[in-house]
């Protein structure tokens, strides 16, 4: 006892001199339907720490959870705290177990600072598994700290399972969760939002708190919207946080509190926030979780687009959506409307076309044709109960999940640009050789696109059998058509160019040995035959007799003379000869001429 005064005195002088840190409480998970909740816990002290003789905190407890056989549990979140920065090593029923998330506090008087730790995980699986039963909470270790938190009498340990359950028998109720790391002396205020509340019957509030004290109660209140709650005996409205569990009636939860307060009371229809204020004039509390159960019965509408398709060169696109209505606790409405906008600009609205049960969706597809004035590449977002000007008209569990978005980019084919006609010499009959190699660098706008070649447009259309050999490509007649496939990621372009031939300059031999070995038997003429179809070949003597001439009908020249004195078709003798070539074509308007050398 003596302990005991020595501490309230203590704690008294220094009240005004402390700093404390730590995180604000804020929503953790929300559950909507036919869900309640439940708190199962231990402390690790083995009596109240005001009240200890020997300081002492234990590493191990134990309790159990006893739901009904017809309560599924739905998440089992477990949380552990002590004094000190933390041991988050523990184990749950002997499984090792590593937090999720941690929190921390600290509190500084003068020139000591005390620690306080708690830590987060999600256990559901584990408890799922197990069920109805024992818990214990091993190898929670704070002795290191306990020494120095006993100057303060704040050395503890503890821990707690909220579990939240689902049962068919029981109302459609809105379940928050919420947690964080704020203390009292002096006050704490905390906002608990995201609440719609539709029925205060049966409202409910759980805290999961730290380091109560059943003896100390200077200006010790907890009110909900500015009314005091308690729940007496167990939890006088003067001394809220006392080291009690208010689901069993036990007041020997030495320094930490499982407390439930009905607030029907305490908050009303209509209400989308609570406030919730903690006063303490001494007593060091901890508030670490706090779980809401409301009787709402709202739709929850959201949208989520799965797809959407674009064809190339077009600004119709078709969107397929889903409308959901999960979270929830009521029907959604028929003709709930859903708008499109692009890059924010408003495109069209549209409205469901069922009433969507709890837990149901409704599958549906648009087809939208996107405004000029919107860039190819945008944001396409849906928004559920949004009539078109950012108002909606249904009341629902929350108002800030009715937005999808995601990027769309119209498919636009690649641009290229116009190719002149190729030329190549005439070999004959309209033959060429070609080469357009570099037509594949020219056509490109987009030096990203893929370029092939084809000689039908067929091919090109279907992708089938392109040309490779661009350098070198043979065309047996001309004028001839090659088409060019060019592909981006989604779409395809075609082009097309002319392979054209033109009767080039003849390349005359002009040495002749007419000795018949094989070799330069006859007056030859490259690029002549097959190409100028009425061309003429004189050769005259040095005297400028004519003594030969042929056309496309006749042999080349073999060194004999046809014309003039020698019209026995004799052979004549080696020397120099003239020659003349009237090619008769438009684009040479002159002869060839020249002298060529005859040999026997």
């Amino acid at each position: 006892m003596k302990q005991r005064i020595r501490t309230i005195l203590f704690g008294t002088i220094l009240l005004f001199s402390s700093i404390i840190f730590g995180q604000d409480i804020s929503l953790f998970q929300q559950f909507n339907g036919r869900y309640d909740f439940v708190f199962v816990g231990n402390t690790l002290n083995p009596i109240e720490n005001s009240y200890q003789s020997t300081v002492e905190v234990l590493t191990t407890s134990s309790a159990d959870l006893t739901l009904n056989p017809n309560d599924v549990i739905e998440k089992a979140y477990l949380y552990w705290a002590g004094c000190g920065t933390g041991d988050f090593d523990v184990k749950l029923n002997g499984q090792a177990i590593t937090p999720d998330r941690t929190f921390s506090h600290q509190r500084v008087f003068s020139s000591l600072v005390f620690d306080y730790f708690s830590a987060f995980k999600d256990v559901t699986a584990q408890v799922q598994a197990t069920g109805n039963g024992s818990y214990t909470i091993s190898d929670l270790d704070v002795s290191s700290f306990i020494d120095f938190h006993a100057q303060r009498s704040t050395n503890f340990a503890g821990w707690a399972l909220i579990v939240v359950y689902k049962n068919p028998a029981l109302p459609l109720n809105q379940l928050n969760v919420y947690d964080g790391m704020q203390a009292v002396p002096d006050e704490i205020n905390i906002t608990l939002n995201s609440l719609n509340v539709i029925d205060n019957v049966d409202a409910k509030i759980g805290f999961l708190a730290w380091e109560g004290d059943s003896g100390i109660a200077v200006n010790e209140t907890l009110r909900i919207n500015g009314n005091p709650i308690g729940n007496p005996p167990l939890n006088p409205v003067d001394n809220a946080f006392n080291g009690t569990n208010s689901l069993t009636n036990s007041s020997t939860l030495y320094n930490m509190d499982l407390d439930v307060y009905p607030i029907q009371n305490n908050i009303n229809i209509g209400d989308t926030s609570a406030q919730i204020q903690l006063t303490s004039g001494q007593d060091f509390v901890m508030i670490n979780a706090i779980v809401t159960k409301l009787n709402s019965q709202l739709p929850d509408a959201t949208v989520a687009i799965n797809n959407v398709a674009t064809t190339c060169d077009s600004r119709t696109i078709i969107a397929d959506f889903k409308v959901s209505n999960y979270n929830s606790t009521a029907v959604l409405p028929l003709n709930t409307p859903i708008s499109i906008y692009a890059n924010d600009v408003f495109i069209r609205t549209f409205f469901t076309q069922t009433i969507i049960p709890i837990d149901g969706n409704e599958i549906g597809q648009v087809t939208l044709i996107i405004p000029n004035t919107i860039a190819d590449s945008f944001d396409l977002k849906f928004i559920v109960d949004d009539n078109g000007s950012g108002v909606g008209i249904v009341t629902e569990i929350s108002e800030i999940n009715n937005k999808f978005t995601v990027p769309v980019v119209l498919r636009v084919s690649p641009l290229f640009n116009l190719l002149p006609n190729n030329e190549a010499c005439n070999e004959g009959a309209g033959k060429g050789t070609f080469n357009f190699s570099d037509y594949e660098t020219l056509v490109k706008v987009n030096s990203s696109d893929t370029v092939r070649f084809y000689d039908s447009l067929l091919n090109a259309q279907n992708n089938t059998n392109p040309i490779f050999n661009t350098s070198n490509f043979v065309a047996l007649s001309t004028p001839k058509t090659i088409y060019i496939r060019l592909e981006n990621a989604h779409c395809s372009n075609i082009t097309s160019f002319i392979l054209e031939t033109k009767n080039c300059p003849p390349i005359v031999h002009n040495f002749v040995s007419a000795n018949n070995d094989g070799e330069n038997d006859t007056f030859h003429i490259d690029g002549l035959i097959g190409i100028f179809l009425k061309y003429k070949v004189s050769i005259y003597n040095r005297w400028g007799t004519l003594i030969w001439t042929g056309n496309s009908a006749t042999q080349e020249w073999d060194g004999f003379a046809t014309n003039g004195i020698l019209l026995d078709n004799k052979e004549i003798p080696a020397g120099t000869y003239f020659y003349i070539i009237d090619l008769n074509d438009p684009d040479y308007s002159e002869a060839l001429t020249g002298y060529l050398y005859l040999t026997r």
